[in-house]
C-alpha cells in the first residue's frame, strides 16, 4: 500500500470518526483522528500565508485565525506547593483546517476544523509522568476558539479561559483519569512579539514562517490532582500562540524549543530547527525578554546550544538530548547549564512522538522552563 493510499484512508477514517464523536467517546486504543493532523498538505494554496507583518491586537489576537492551516495554544509551567514539592505542566490545544474554504452550511455541526489538545504533567517527586491526547471537530460546540464576549478556547471540557475583557487573567481547567490542573494564570507582562515583530521565519523560503508572540511570564496559582491527592501550587507558565501555514523548510526534520523563566525577572526562548544533513536552520533565532518587558530579538549565532548528555526512550526507543550548555554571545552574554527535572517525559501514546519537559537552569542565571524535543522518533515534516 503506498503513501498515498494510506493518507486517503487516514482521512476517511478521521471523518468517520469525527462523525461518531459526537455521540461516541474515544478511546486512546482506537484507530484515532488525530491523523488527519498529519496528512501531508500537498496543496496550500487558498490559504493565508505568514508573509508581511501582522497588525496585532489584543486581546483579539490570542483567538482563532481560520484563514491559515495551522495554529496552536500552548501553556507550559514548572510549579511548587508550600513545601517545595514540584510539578511542571504542559497543556496545548491545537487547531487544524481542513480547506481554506469553510462550510456554507449554516448548521452547527458543520466545520472546516479539527481540534487535538495534549495535557501532561509530571511529578518530580515520584518521577512520574502523565499524558493525555483528546481530539474533536469544531462543530457542535465540542471545540473552538472565540474572543467574544470573552477569550475561550477549548476542546470539550479542557478549556482555557479569560477571566476579564482583555484577557490580562485566564484560567485552565483540564482533567484526566489520574491527574488534572485548576489553574489561574496572571499576565504580567506585555506579549513578547518573536522574530521579526511577530513574523518568525522557519526558512529563507518566502511564507515558511509563523505570526508568533509569547506570554513569557504568567503568575500561576491553583491546584493540581493526582488521584486521590490535590496540591495548592504556585509559580510561573511560558504561553505561545502561533498560527502558519506550511512553516516549516523543506529540509527540516524537527527542532528544538526552550522556553526558560529567570530567577532575575527575564526570559528567554531559544530554538533550533534541525535539518536532515545534521545542520541547523539559520533563519530561526531566540528571544531575550527582560524585567522591564522589553525585548532583544536573537539571531541563531547569537547564541550557542552544546548538547552534555542523551537519553534512550524506553518506549519509541529514540535517543533525545537530555542536557545541554547554553551561551549568550557578546558583550552582555551570559552561560548556563539546562538538564532535565526528571529523564522520562516522552509523549509516546499518539503517533506524533515528542518530548517535552520541565527543566531546570543553573550557572550565571537560575530558573526553570521547558524544553520540547521533535523529530526524534520521526520525521515533524508536513506535520506543522
Amino acid at each position: 500500500m503506498n503513501w498515498r493510499i494510506l493518507t486517503l484512508l487516514l482521512v476517511f477514517v478521521a471523518i468517520v470518526i469525527f462523525g461518531l464523536r459526537q455521540v461516541e467517546p474515544a478511546s486512546e486504543t482506537a484507530l484515532n483522528a488525530y491523523s488527519q493532523l498529519e496528512v501531508p498538505a500537498e496543496d496550500t494554496s487558498g490559504y493565508a500565508r505568514a508573509i508581511e507583518p501582522w497588525d496585532w491586537q489584543f486581546p483579539r489576537d490570542h483567538g482563532a485565525h481560520p484563514r491559515f492551516q495551522t495554529e496552536w495554544w500552548y501553556y507550559t509551567g514548572v510549579l511548587a506547593n508550600d513545601a517545595g514539592r514540584r510539578f511542571g505542566f504542559q497543556f496545548t490545544i491545537f487547531r487544524r483546517a481542513l480547506s481554506p474554504i469553510g462550510p456554507t452550511s449554516e448548521s452547527e455541526f458543520r466545520t472546516n476544523d479539527i481540534y487535538m489538545a495534549h495535557f501532561t504533567l509530571s511529578d518530580i517527586a515520584n518521577e512520574t509522568f502523565y499524558h493525555d491526547v483528546r481530539y474533536s471537530r469544531g462543530g457542535g460546540g465540542l471545540a473552538g476558539a472565540v474572543v467574544d464576549p470573552r477569550l475561550r478556547v477549548w476542546l470539550e471540557e479542557w478549556q482555557i479561559l479569560a477571566k476579564d475583557d482583555d484577557a490580562t487573567i485566564q484560567s485552565i481547567a483540564a482533567a484526566s483519569a489520574d491527574f488534572a490542573i485548576d489553574l489561574t494564570l496572571e499576565q504580567v507582562k506585555p506579549p513578547a512579539l518573536q522574530g521579526d515583530n511577530g513574523l518568525s521565519a522557519k526558512s529563507a523560503a518566502i511564507g515558511n514562517a509563523s505570526y508568533y508572540y509569547s506570554l513569557t511570564r504568567l503568575v500561576t496559582t491553583g491546584s493540581i490532582s493526582i488521584g486521590g491527592d490535590s496540591f495548592a501550587v504556585r509559580g510561573h507558565t511560558w504561553m505561545d500562540h502561533e498560527f502558519s501555514t506550511s512553516a516549516l523548510g523543506e529540509n527540516a526534520i524537527g527542532w528544538d524549543w526552550f522556553g526558560l523563566i529567570f530567577d532575575n525577572d527575564s526570559e528567554l526562548m531559544l530554538g533550533q530547527i534541525r535539518q536532515i544533513d545534521g545542520g541547523i536552520e539559520p533563519a530561526f533565532g531566540g528571544l531575550l525578554v527582560y524585567p522591564d518587558g522589553s525585548a532583544r530579538s536573537l539571531d541563531s549565532d547569537d547564541f550557542s546550544i552544546r548538547v552534555t548528555d542523551r537519553w534512550r526512550s524506553p518506549h519509541s526507543d529514540a535517543v533525545y538530548p537530555a542536557s545541554w550548555e547554553m551561551e549568550i554571545l557578546g558583550a552582555k552574554g551570559f552561560t548556563f547549564g539546562v538538564t532535565p527535572l526528571q529523564a522520562d517525559q516522552e509523549l509516546h501514546s499518539s503517533d506524533i512522538i515528542y518530548w517535552e519537559g520541565a527543566v531546570r537552569i543553573s550557572g550565571d542565571v537560575s530558573g526553570f522552563g521547558y524544553a520540547e524535543l521533535t523529530g526524534y522518533a520521526s520525521s515533524m515534516q508536513n506535520r506543522f
